[in-house]
């Protein structure tokens, strides 16, 4: 009986061998075809032309909802990042014609497709009630307020507008245009505000230093505030 039990459990152990050696095989397989896949893959992008480059960084543009970094493209596309420095050169040549109603931005440090303004000005009222969530005059003059005096607080707003600003702070508090910076170094430490990377991208800003000029007047009603 012990050596019937023996033979079995040598069996046994030959059998659980055998499922171990063909679960080695089946995870190798796997890894062989991802293998070749990759070699595959790497393949169809050594024969890329620059023609078809271009044409690669352009669809990962357009399916990108925010802006790329060269480094990002590079990464994604796997193309070198010189190589993706010129496609993006020749987009911008290639939307600058024009019969064409989009170009290439750059906003906050990286790449993206957007609409001509002369194009988009045609259109504005269809897409861009959508895009700016029907924001009202309201908001926008507190945004504009907070985006050329920033860190700006709550009461040098409201010196400003004349009228409590809760509202509206709340309101660009959610859509994520503003967000708090620090404290003032006066008594009481009010809250400071500043504009975020949303609204550079919202709109199409690179940085701050985008902002169209002030004029005089206003210029000067924003630093009285102060």
């Amino acid at each position: 009986m012990q050596e019937a039990a023996g033979g079995i459990e040598n069996e046994n152990a030959g059998e659980n061998e055998l499922e171990g050696m063909t679960d080695t095989s089946t995870e190798t397989t796997g890894t062989s075809d991802y293998s070749e896949d990759a070699a595959q893959e790497d393949t169809r992008r050594t024969d890329l032309n620059l023609d078809s480059e271009v044409a690669l960084v352009e669809a990962v543009l357009f399916l990108e909802s925010e802006p790329q970094t060269t480094e990002v493209l590079s990464k994604i596309t796997r193309l070198a990042p010189d190589v993706v420095e010129e496609c993006l050169s020749r987009l911008r040549d290639k939307y600058a014609c024009l019969d064409s109603g989009i170009e290439l931005s750059q906003i906050i440090g990286g790449w993206m497709l957007t609409p001509k303004k002369e194009s988009f000005d045609l259109v504005k009222e269809r897409y861009g009630k959508k895009n700016e969530g029907r924001l009202s005059k309201a908001a926008i003059e507190t945004l504009s307020i907070i985006a050329y005096s920033q860190p700006v607080t709550r009461a040098e707003i409201e010196s400003i507008r004349h009228v409590n600003a809760d509202n509206m702070m709340r309101v660009l508090l959610e859509r994520k245009f503003i967000k708090e910076v620090g404290k003032k170094d006066v008594p009481g430490k009010p809250v400071m505000y500043g504009t975020t990377k949303e609204f550079l991208e919202f709109f199409h800003l690179q940085s701050i230093a985008d902002l169209p000029q002030l004029d005089e007047k206003e210029s000067e009603r924003f630093e009285l505030a102060r």
